[in-house]
């Protein structure tokens, strides 16, 4: 008698889950394709927080010689990303998963900085001034 009383309600939950879990992005193993991604302005980045909760954090993107990259000043999501490399990159309806590897090397520092200064122009000089003047710069590998 209760299953018969609650089964079309159980029913409508189990569609709307289903519904909702369409409309995900779909996490794609391949790589994207970074040609295709350097004119996008704002990604999201998929951090996990200290707690285990996941935070969606949208960030500036920029695409040099076929590889993507994120950079940071002291914020959250950068102190997840140093806990756990592990990033997703949400990108329209798609998902990528990466491993992030810090860039250190001055002249490939010096090429990503310039390219976000290129896309970004003046908006990202005056958010250096907030980030501060080592900012991490975050290169998106596969895993």
């Amino acid at each position: 008698m209760l299953v018969a009383r609650f089964a079309p309600r159980i029913g409508s939950f189990a569609l709307v889950a289903c519904l909702c879990l369409l409309a995900l992005p779909a996490l794609t193993a391949e790589p994207p394709d970074w040609s295709a991604l350097a004119d996008i302005d704002t990604v999201s980045v998929v951090t996990t927080n200290a707690d285990g909760s996941q935070r969606y954090t949208t960030v500036w993107l920029v695409v040099v010689d076929d590889r993507g990259y994120l950079r940071t000043g002291s914020t959250t999501w950068g102190e997840n990303v140093d806990r756990d490399p592990a990033v997703k990159l949400v990108v329209a309806d798609a998902e990528y998963a990466f491993r992030v590897d810090y860039v250190e090397a001055e002249d490939e520092r010096a090429r990503v900085s310039a390219a976000f200064n290129q896309k970004y122009g003046f908006s990202d000089t005056l958010i250096g001034w907030f980030r501060g003047a080592r900012p991490k710069i975050m290169r998106l590998a596969s895993f």
